[in-house]
């Protein structure tokens, strides 16, 4: 059996890992829905767009279902404060991500424009509504969350909604939005037919472009306006999961992790080099390597905020005491190693089948496609 502190480093590695894999697959489902009204000017090229994600959208989905699944059973603590404390944050993306299905189905069941019209805005929401949560989570974890356990480790919560959206938090999630329309303007540029392609493209280079804007902001906000959490004396990496065994101070700002740790500034760089990749490769209509950096502009981005707050799952505003850790938030050392075994099995399993579907359904979606097989597509 692995010693526990590896352990819980694996399992804070993997945790990372899905979240790069939901975002990296059903990310360009949410960024060419959100592309949706803007790319697509007719109901048939509405109908491409819609046809480029509609076989490969509920597989991509998986990811999600792993990554919260993982969460619940490798940092149980996580998982009961993140779905209680962002708990109608999350009925939304829900929301959202139930609206999306019906849209695909419903669209295509009358022959009318008002009626497809409604379904085509209704899919634009399905997008964006995630896109845009997922990145007020993340500025609210860089933040802290209020949240604290008693002495019996019962959690409350004194948060609301509203305190989610602050300044901050949708700074983050416009920072998701359009890293997710960049990923899903690159996608379309290489599944699409023209004219959607080269429009999905112009609108994948000017969002590249904000992104970095907007990321670089971010990054000078948490430089110099966000209080950084620091574990007091020594790291316990191996002993029990209980986050009240630790002092927690606020002090400095997360920019002193990159002087902490230097080689950590390898996951900013990233998402600079990958974006101005993706930006080139479109305009030179390399779409196959825009959407691989628009990929790695992905976990470029996840990358950064999960190594910034490093080791800290989940940090408290209101008890930094109550912070969650990697090493005081996982499950017991022989769950996690059961999890592993299972893990080393079916993620290898899961990634050749996905490869597979995607070799499959290879090459770009035509009119002539949509047109002549109108019982079977969207």
């Amino acid at each position: 059996m692995l010693a526990y502190e590896t352990l819980r480093l694996i399992w804070w590695a993997l945790l990372g890992t899905l979240l790069i894999g939901f975002a990296a697959t059903d990310g360009f489902d949410l960024g060419a829905a959100t592309l949706l009204p803007f790319v697509a000017r007719t109901d048939p090229e509405r109908r491409i767009v819609i046809n480029t994600v509609g076989p490969v959208w509920e597989g991509n989905q998986v990811w999600l279902i792993l990554g919260g699944g993982a969460i619940f059973a490798a940092w149980p603590p996580l998982y009961a404060v993140a779905f209680s404390g962002f708990y109608l944050a999350m009925f939304l993306v829900l929301c959202a991500l139930i609206l999306r299905p019906v849209a695909f189905k419903f669209r295509s069941k009358i022959v009318n424009p008002t009626w497809r019209s409604i379904w085509d805005w209704a899919l634009f929401v399905a997008g964006l509504v995630p896109a845009l949560v997922f990145g007020v989570a993340f500025g609210n974890v860089i933040q802290g969350v209020p949240f604290r356990f008693d002495d019996t480790l019962r959690m409350t919560y004194e948060g609301t909604l509203f305190g989610l959206l602050n300044p901050f938090a949708l700074l983050c999630g416009l920072v998701s939005v359009s890293m997710l329309v960049t990923h899903g303007g690159a996608y379309l540029a290489l599944k699409a037919d023209e004219p959607i392609a080269s429009r999905a493209a112009s609108y994948a280079r000017l969002s590249a472009l904000i992104m970095l804007l907007l990321f670089a902001t971010s990054g000078i906000w948490v430089s110099i306006g966000i209080p950084a959490y620091s574990i007091v004396g020594h790291v316990v990496q191996d002993g029990p999961s209980n986050p009240l065994l630790k002092e927690v101070a606020r002090n400095g700002t997360w920019l002193d992790q990159y002087f902490a740790r230097p080689w950590i500034v390898a996951a900013p760089l990233l998402v600079l080099a990958a974006a101005l990749a993706t930006i080139a490769f479109l305009g030179a209509r390399r779409n196959a390597l825009a959407l691989i950096a628009s990929t790695l502009t992905v976990a470029g981005v996840i990358a950064t905020a999960g190594l910034s707050i490093f080791p800290f799952l989940l940090p408290s505003s209101l008890d930094p005491k109550s912070s969650l850790t990697i090493f005081d938030a996982s499950s017991s050392q022989l769950t996690l190693t059961i999890m592993l075994v299972a893990t080393i099995i079916f993620l290898p399993v899961i990634i050749a089948y996905t490869a597979w579907v995607y070799r499959v359904l290879r090459g770009r979606v035509t009119l002539a496609y949509v047109v002549n097989n109108s019982s079977s597509t969207y």
